[in-house]
């Protein structure tokens, strides 16, 4: 897709029409600096509940709350104008009751401004998708490896090894796009499952572990820019290793200061030149 700057914002319809063509583009984003670069280049902005992780340290994606998702996916929406927003639902704001998703939903897209939210889970979770749908809350689905799960799953583990597994994943794609979800992220599944939802679903599919055959790919912005180094997932390339340059420039600017280097003239404000005296007026 061309970007042409100024442009409007990707929809989520434009998006589900994409099924099948130019592949989608997604990247997560948590602050408005980093939603500004990558914004012209993307098709929709994943404000993930990831940031735990890589944003708070967390072991896990667990104890994220909405407060935090509302927070940083306010920061997106000002820091971007074309790409879609959508913004994670994170764990216990949705599972208890349709109707808890939806006063929470509506929260998140009322104070962030996002066009949609995405939320975990499978066949379990279908009436809820439906439930938001009808009232108004587009959502992306995700199936496969479900962080906010790991416990249950048993921990980080590739997921549809197995016969039965893979037809449950399956079943739980179709589950979520025929209650109406727009899109669905398939992620840390065997490659030929990947390509099985793919072909057996009417919305796109978004990739992350998964396989080339998804109709679009995404991928957490810090991992792709190495500046999340305690893991590195096999299904990440990164393209930059900006972690090693702001170690390196942090050095540099420790060994500036305590050798009286920094700062330097340029860096500091000169006093104010005194004001020419006036002359004596003459008789």
């Amino acid at each position: 897709m061309s970007v042409t700057p100024g442009s409007k914002r990707v929809s989520v319809p434009a998006l589900a029409r994409r099924k099948g063509g130019e592949p989608l583009v997604c990247l997560t984003a948590h602050s408005t600096p980093v939603a500004k670069l990558i914004d012209p280049h993307v098709d929709m902005i994943l404000v993930g509940d990831s940031l735990g992780m890589v944003v708070y340290g967390f072991e896990s994606t667990l104890p994220v709350t909405l407060d935090m998702m509302i927070a940083h996916g306010a920061a997106v929406c000002r820091g971007s104008s074309r790409a879609c927003v959508i913004v994670d639902m994170p764990f216990a704001s949705y599972q208890e009751s349709p109707q808890q998703a939806f006063r929470n939903a509506a929260r998140v897209m009322a104070e962030t401004g996002c066009a949609a939210v995405k939320l975990e889970g499978g066949a379990e979770m279908a009436e809820t998708v439906a439930f938001l749908t009808a009232r108004g809350v587009p959502v992306m689905g995700h199936v496969g490896l479900t962080p906010q799960s790991v416990n249950a799953l048993g921990g980080f583990r590739t997921r549809g090894r197995t016969e039965a597994e893979g037809d449950a994943i399956l079943a739980d794609a179709r589950a979520i796009a025929e209650a109406g979800a727009f899109s669905i992220v398939v992620e840390g599944v065997v490659e030929p499952l990947a390509d099985r939802i793919t072909a057996a679903v009417p919305v796109p599919t978004i990739g992350i572990g998964a396989s080339l055959g998804c109709d679009g790919q995404v991928l957490v912005t810090d991992d792709l820019l190495g500046l999340f180094s305690d893991f590195t997932p096999k299904f990440v390339r990164r393209y930059a290793q900006l972690g090693g340059q702001i170690s390196e420039a942090a050095a540099c600017f420790a060994d500036d200061v305590r050798n009286r280097r920094f700062p330097g003239p340029e860096n500091v404000f000169a006093p104010a030149k005194p004001k020419p005296a006036l002359e004596p007026a003459g008789d």
